[in-house]
């Protein structure tokens, strides 16, 4: 978000939570749940809008701590909000599709039933629910598998960056078949937020390729835009890991709405592959 805003020569103060970035703006570290600091920073920033970024997003961590998974997803983006809308400052909240249960038969739109089967998605509709709550200026946007490149190293990260590597290592890369997604480019997102604040359309958007992927499609798409051996991208079933939280099997995104606010299309997901490629090319 930060790096977006910076390539279109928006001023930026922004917090962190444990790892500074490396950025030549003003930064401090913050615990979400401390209001009395946000809104000191608030006074001292005067920001033109809060975009709310931080979250605790280990899926199994929260189900193993869920009293702190609703402090900082659900409680703290309420609090945050309210401040916000005492100061007239716009307030957007970076939620994600884990607030469905996957089990529809067709991709999620923003008024779509939601039914979180684990603590991390609960824990975020909490989030969402106290965010509308607030009498202010607020949006609401989803995101899906989100992955991208790191604003202040410029450095590939998420599930691209673990395929590349792994490929790269001659090891297979085993991976979903029985699980879909709408994956969400961090740089796409943050320009789409750009857009909405400056329309002033405050509202729930999602924002995500308008392909409804499984990881496996997802990791062979990578292999190939890599020029890599997709052979060793095989298939899996969630059933073969164990894990702590269960994980929702088809949580893919329509994006009409998003489409109709901004006027343009959604990217596919090999639109979005083919601008990372050209980020690291150039």
């Amino acid at each position: 978000m930060a790096r977006t805003c910076l390539d279109h020569s928006i001023d930026v103060a922004g917090t962190y939570h444990s790892t500074q970035p490396a950025f030549e703006f003003p930064l401090v570290q913050h615990d979400i749940r401390d209001t009395e600091r946000f809104e000191s920073m608030l006074r001292e920033h005067e920001p033109d809008a809060v975009v709310n970024c931080a979250a605790m997003t280990d899926v199994d961590g929260c189900e193993s701590q869920p009293e702190a998974a609703f402090e900082v997803n659900g409680d703290a983006p309420g609090a945050l909000a309210s401040i916000c809308a005492e100061h007239s400052v716009p307030f957007v909240h970076v939620s994600t599709d884990y607030v469905f249960d996957g089990e529809a038969a067709e991709p999620y739109s923003e008024d779509a039933t939601t039914n979180p089967i684990q603590e991390y998605g609960k824990s975020k509709l909490e989030g969402e629910h106290q965010v509308r709550e607030v009498d202010g200026e607020t949006m609401l946007v989803r995101l899906s598998f989100v992955y991208g490149v790191r604003g202040d190293t410029d450095e590939l990260v998420g599930f691209p960056a673990w395929v590349r590597d792994t490929l790269d290592a001659g090891d297979e890369v085993p991976l979903f078949v029985d699980q879909r997604i709408t994956p969400s480019r961090a740089g796409h997102a943050a320009e789409a937020i750009l857009e909405l604040l400056d329309a002033e359309a405050y509202n729930c958007y999602h924002v995500a390729s308008r392909s409804c992927v499984t990881p496996h499609e997802f990791g062979q798409a990578i292999a190939d835009v890599q020029g890599a051996d997709n052979t060793l991208v095989r298939e899996s079933k969630q059933a073969d890991v164990s894990r702590d939280a269960a994980r929702p099997q088809d949580t893919c995104l329509n994006v009409s709405k998003v489409e109709d606010a901004l006027g343009r299309a959604e990217p596919t997901l090999s639109q979005d592959l083919e601008r990372i490629e050209e980020m690291f090319a150039s």
